[in-house]
């Protein structure tokens, strides 16, 4: 990952991932998707959303409001 960028939310369902993409977009804030999801074993590994370190903190508040 480059730097400049925070993990801000795991989790091993890849449309829940979108879902918090889409409430930080509603919020102007860019969140991108990382799927560590293993290609032959699709029971391994989690989808990762991040964000950019100067967001990091107004993305925590959208998505502690939220009912994920």
């Amino acid at each position: 990952m480059e730097e400049g960028w925070k993990l801000i939310y795991s989790t091993d369902k890849p449309y829940q991932a979108g879902i918090v993409v889409e409430m930080l977009s509603d919020n102007n804030i860019i969140g991108l998707i990382i799927n560590k999801k293993d290609s032959t074993y699709l029971s391994f590994g989690d989808t990762e959303v991040h964000v950019k370190e100067e967001e990091y903190n107004k993305a925590i508040e959208i998505i502690k409001s939220s009912e994920l």
